[in-house]
Parts: C-alpha cells; structure tokens; sequence
C-alpha cells in the first residue's frame, strides 16, 4: 500500500500510448492496391463479364493485377496510345436498360412466370412473390443484406426475386463485389441465377456466341452463390440451369431459355483456382509502379511491361489493353499472337525467330516432338518448291 501511494503522490500515473493497430495482411493488400491504381484514382469494380474473360486467360499476370487493383484498363489503353473502343455503345446500354425495366415491372411478375415456366413447372404458380429490399450502404452492406435477404426467403417458403443483389467471390485473394441482374428463390428453397439481355432470340434461339458469353458469365454468378449457400445449415441447392431474358424475335416482348451453365461453371472455378494470387504479383512489381492514367506515357509503359502478358487474339474481343499487347507481341516475335491452340503444340518454342530456326536445323532437340514436326514440315515445304521450279523450267523448255 505505501508503494501504492508513494507513486501517487508524484501525480497521475502516465497514460498509455496509442498505437496505431498494426496493418492486416488484407488491409496492407488494399493499400498495395490502392498505390499501383493511384492515390486519387477511383477503383473500377470489377463485374462477372471481367471475372468471366480474365478465367479464360488466367495465365495473363497484366489483366490479374490490373483487375484486381480496379484500374480503368480502357483509360490505361488510351494513356498508352492504343485505345481499344471496346465495349457497348451508349444506345445498346438505354436499350438494354428499357428491356431490363420492362421485364421486372410490376414486381417482376413476368419474370417470375417465365422461371416458373422454364426452369420449375412443378412448382406451384407464383400468384403473390416476395421483392425484398436490398438498400444498404456500400457493396460489403449490400453483400451482407443480400445474404440475409437469402437466408429469410429460403425459410419462407414460396418465390422471392432478388432485384439486383450483391455477390461477393474471392478471386486471387482479392474480393470481387458481383451484381447479377435477378435472383430467384424458388417456393423448394433453391436458389437460381437470371440474366436479362438485350439481344434477340429469334424462333426460340439467339446467337450461340452470345449465348455463350451469357452462360460464362452467369456460371461466375453460379459460384457467388455456392459460396453464400455453404455458408447455410442446411445448404441451399444453387440450381446449374439459369434463366437467360431475352427480346422475342423483332418486338420488346420478353421471351425466357434455361441455359445449363455446368461446364462453363466448372471451367471458370478450374480456370480461377490457377490464376496467380494478386498480392504475389504486386511483390514482385519495382516500388512506385503505378498505372494512373494521368502519369507520363514512358513512364506509364515501363509500368505496365513490368508484368508479364499473355496475348491471344481471344483477347481483341475481352480485353480493352488487347491492341497494346498485341504490338508488343508482334515486336517480341510471340507465338502467342497466333492464337493458344498453336502455342500450345510449340512447347519451348516461345517465338517465331526460335521456330524458324527448329524448322531449319539451327536450334532445338531433334528428339522434341514439336522440333521434329517443324522439321518435317519445313522438308515437305522445300520439296512442293522444288517440284514447282522444276515444272516452270519444263514448260519454259518447251
């Protein structure tokens, strides 16, 4: 006790002081992240079509990290002298909006049919469907609104749409905040995924390719989900066929398809799982690497060429940075310009001069079924030549 007082009497004790609490590993990530975009330039979310292009390329460290740190890669490609016009005009985007609106007018009531319709017959009719409002504030509240909104319409019994919910998915260690145009709960508590387009479906089919790239993005939806209903007890059922929306024929009248996205759901969770994660890529970035659009263009390039690409001419029509890595693939030589399927038969032959010289005898192990192939080739190439001289000489002759 007179320890006790003697240390009082020579006033009050000292405060503690605050320290700052140390940095997480996901919050030094964001940091990271928030550099190489730029210190006052907002992040570009990125959405289930990005999420969808980037698994079909998950060898390209460039879209990953750039993705990943939300940089407008359509700004960067004009900081860079090549911009790409890439993506839906304006009027597309308003006539797009105007079929969307149209489809989920009086609480989505036609849009409940065509579900009931195409995906649950047996179901009973949804005469009277829940709409919760899914109002929260920024993405993370929004995710976990629509995760709650989940949950209460799963125990209830009977339809409930989702009008745009929020979704998130882990994607290189970094979480991507999805927006899908509808969910479904049906009246069995299964869960199904809907996409609305604008494009046409003309005597009940439209574009294969279009809808392909609808069933690729719906299928990132299809994993978003999975990853909400693991989180319930019981798990809820995420059905694999989704309902895509479209126009019928020429008219706005909507007309409804249940597209099985199994596959391109089992591709994008593979393709996904590879890709490199986002913090590996930025650690291996030289310090002050940022990608701003508003930075010098020397400056900008040297940025961007210090992680490495991977360009297909896939990516013409997935990628806004697709013409400026395909300059430099062409002034590099890479063989990855003339598409995957070829670069992938040339094994360590990663240019055309390398190539060139395994066809002629100067570089490569005979033994490389890939050498040996050239080989053969470029000997068959030289004896069509010699036979083709030989018949000019003759009939010059002649």
């Amino acid at each position: 006790m007179s320890e006790f007082h003697g240390s009082a009497s020579r006033g009050p004790a000292p405060q503690p002081s605050r320290t700052p609490p140390p940095r997480t590993r996901a919050t030094g990530l964001r940091h990271r992240l928030a550099e190489l975009r730029g210190a006052d330039v907002p992040a570009k979310a990125l959405d289930a079509r990005a999420l969808a292009a980037l698994a079909a390329n998950p060898g390209c460290r460039r879209r990953a990290i750039l993705d990943g740190a939300g940089v407008d890669k359509a700004k960067l490609a004009s900081a860079l002298g090549a911009p790409s016009g890439f993506g839906q005009s304006q009027f597309a985007l308003t006539r797009g909006n105007a079929f969307e609106a149209k489809v989920k007018a009086d609480g989505g009531a036609e849009l409940l049919r065509l579900a009931h319709t195409r995906l649950d017959p047996g179901a009973e009719a949804p005469a009277a469907a829940a709409v919760p409002d899914l109002t929260a504030q920024g993405p993370e509240g929004r995710t976990a609104r629509t995760a709650l909104a989940l949950r209460e319409a799963t125990r209830a019994g009977g339809w409930t749409l989702l009008d745009h919910p929020m979704l998130a998915l882990d994607v290189a260690g970094s979480l991507a905040f999805l927006e899908p145009d509808a969910v479904v709960v049906h009246p069995d508590g299964s869960w199904s995924v809907v996409e609305i387009k604008s494009f046409p479906m003309l005597d009940g089919s439209a574009d294969p390719a279009k809808v392909g790239a609808a069933a690729r993005q719906a299928a990132v939806y299809v994993l978003a989900l999975e990853d909400v209903a693991a989180r319930l007890d019981p798990a809820p059922r995420v059905r694999h066929r989704v309902l895509l929306v479209c126009p019928k024929d020429f008219s706005n009248l909507p007309a409804g398809s249940a597209v099985d996205v199994r596959k391109q759901r089992a591709v994008t969770a593979r393709q996904l799982a590879r890709l490199t994660r986002i913090e590996e890529i930025a650690d291996a970035l030289p310090e002050g690497t940022c990608f701003a659009p508003d930075r010098d263009p020397e400056e900008l390039t040297a940025a961007v060429a210090a992680v490495p690409a991977t360009y297909a001419p896939d990516c013409l029509s997935t990628c806004e940075l697709a013409f400026h890595c395909r300059e430099r693939a062409r002034a590099a030589g890479a063989v990855t310009r003339l598409g995957r399927p070829l670069r992938a038969e040339l094994g360590g032959l990663t240019t055309v001069e390398d190539v060139l010289a395994a066809a002629h005898g100067e570089l490569g192990d005979p033994d490389d079924p890939a050498v040996a192939a050239l080989r053969r080739a470029a000997a068959l190439r030289a004896e069509a030549f010699q036979e083709a001289r030989a018949r000019e000489v003759a009939a010059v002759c002649r």
